[in-house]
């Protein structure tokens, strides 16, 4: 889709009220998006692509875990954060007395534009400089010691996740389970594509989805899998290869650029269900756009033809 031309059309059965909001962040601008309002009143949205991907018909339905299935970013930062308490992780050009923290802006920013635990610390260290801690009295100067202090916080900082992840005060977002079923009762492959440590993501995906619908994924890989991260395509070349269902033939949910363009890189169709975190993104190359999956159907995203028709339940 990212080379294909789309002609979005909005209609309503009946329009109470119109309303347009501009959406912009820091330096940032982004294309303006109108909306219809009507109460349960269903919207359709057609996307007329190029003759090229005229022919794709939906094979599979492929999610990515964290700000998919759950709203996670803020539940990584608390963990993060949790982490450089506990190593006393200190960067040289800091302005605050205490550990490292990333506040809610920053980490927003952050998880927006850089894939993967450990590259987010690695980016974040040569920016700012290489820290001190209880692992390092001084801040680590050669490879192999960076990789560790690196590692050692990406391991504590994925149980302390897993804490939060069992505490049983997380739940899924609303209307993907609902989604991942009748996918699945339509003869589809389900997979879930996740940036994130293998380790990380089984243990939310067994809390979250269930351990019956987790073992009936037909692929499931996370960013230990993969050499690169998103916004590298790799992970998504490496599902449609092992569900063995070419690309065009996949329809990625994502709620991110990062993920946006992870997918359409693999040459893919790409849903977006944005979070609060990245609602002002540029999301130009998705095919349908949604605050939750709660009021979307099954058979108005796919069955219908997922180039052609898009039907979206606007409250």
């Amino acid at each position: 889709m990212a080379s294909s031309t789309l002609a979005l059309t909005l209609t309503a059965t009946t329009t109470t009220s119109y309303s347009s909001f501009p959406i912009t962040k820091h330096a940032f601008s982004y294309p303006r998006i109108n909306f219809f309002s009507s109460n349960n009143r269903a919207f359709s949205v057609s996307a007329s692509a190029s003759a090229s991907s005229s022919s794709r018909s939906l094979q599979a339905l492929i999610f990515d875990c964290d700000g998919v299935i759950l709203e996670s970013e803020h539940l990584h930062r608390q963990a993060y954060n949790d982490a450089f308490v506990h190593f006393n992780v200190r960067c040289p050009s800091s302005s605050s007395p205490g550990p490292l923290n990333w506040d809610v802006q920053f980490y927003d920013e952050l998880q927006n534009l850089i894939g993967g635990g450990k590259p987010k610390m690695r980016w974040y260290f040569k920016e700012h400089g290489w820290p001190s801690s209880t692992l390092f009295e001084t801040p680590p100067t050669s490879d192999e010691d960076r990789a560790k202090l690196i590692d050692t916080l990406q391991d504590w900082k994925t149980e302390r996740y897993k804490e939060i992840i069992k505490s049983g005060t997380v739940k899924p977002r609303p209307g993907v389970l609902r989604l991942m079923d009748e996918a699945k009762d339509a003869g589809k492959k389900l997979a879930v594509c996740s940036a994130a440590t293998k380790s990380s993501v089984i243990l939310c995906l067994e809390n979250l989805i269930g351990i019956e619908r987790f073992q009936g994924l037909d692929c499931f890989l996370a960013g230990d899998d993969v050499k690169e991260k998103k916004p590298d395509p790799s992970i998504y070349l490496a599902a449609s290869k092992k569900l063995g269902i070419s690309d065009k033939d996949c329809l990625v949910v994502e709620d991110s650029v990062i993920g946006l363009q992870a997918a359409t890189q693999a040459g893919m169709s790409c849903v977006v269900t944005y979070t609060p975190s990245t609602a002002d993104q540029d999301f130009k190359e998705a095919i349908a756009l949604y605050p939750d999956l709660s009021n979307v159907r099954y058979d108005d995203m796919l069955q219908n033809g997922f180039n052609d028709f898009f039907s979206e339940e606007v409250m």
